[in-house]
């Protein structure tokens, strides 16, 4: 017996919308609690330049005892802590929209990086973290003469340039 279904264009979208909201859902709760209850991720910036990798981790409100960094297999992890404060009454806040809780940030570090050399920084609520390049990384700068290649054997030079 063959079953003959209408076809409707949409059905695989709307399909996909449910999977999709339900994965969100799961991953932050309801929508109006994820904006209140939601867990602290500070943000990160990260840039390089010739002779290193750098982040910048904001993360007011932490002590530096409540930092950790670890470095292991080329990834970089840092974790923290943000504690509320006990001694406020919780039923005198008219607002509270700052986050709380405990954080873990990891990175994939290029094999560029040394691994020997880091330095951390903590001031005004900022965490750098300074990851050295290994000496065969850095760029090699190469002078180039113009001018004073010497001709092969048999070949003739007819110009030469000259540097102001």
């Amino acid at each position: 017996m063959t079953v003959v279904t209408r076809w409707n264009p949409y059905r695989e979208l709307n399909s996909l919308q449910s999977r999709m909201n339900r994965l969100f859902d799961a991953q932050f709760g309801g929508r109006e609690e994820s904006l209140t209850t939601g867990a602290f991720v500070p943000p990160v910036d990260v840039y390089e330049d010739q002779h290193s990798v750098q982040l910048k981790l904001e993360v007011p409100g932490i002590a530096e005892k409540d930092l950790d960094i670890t470095v292991e297999k080329n990834t970089l992890t840092v974790t923290g802590e943000r504690k509320f404060e006990a001694e406020e009454k919780e039923e005198n806040f008219h607002r509270v929209e700052r986050r709380y809780g405990s954080f873990t940030r990891s990175f994939s570090l290029p094999t560029t990086v040394n691994t020997e050399d880091i330095k951390a920084d903590y001031e005004q609520g900022v965490l750098k973290i300074r990851l050295a390049k290994r000496q065969e990384a850095k760029p090699k700068q190469i002078k180039v003469n113009i001018g004073t290649a010497k001709p092969v054997e048999g070949q003739k030079v007819e110009a030469k340039a000259q540097v102001a």
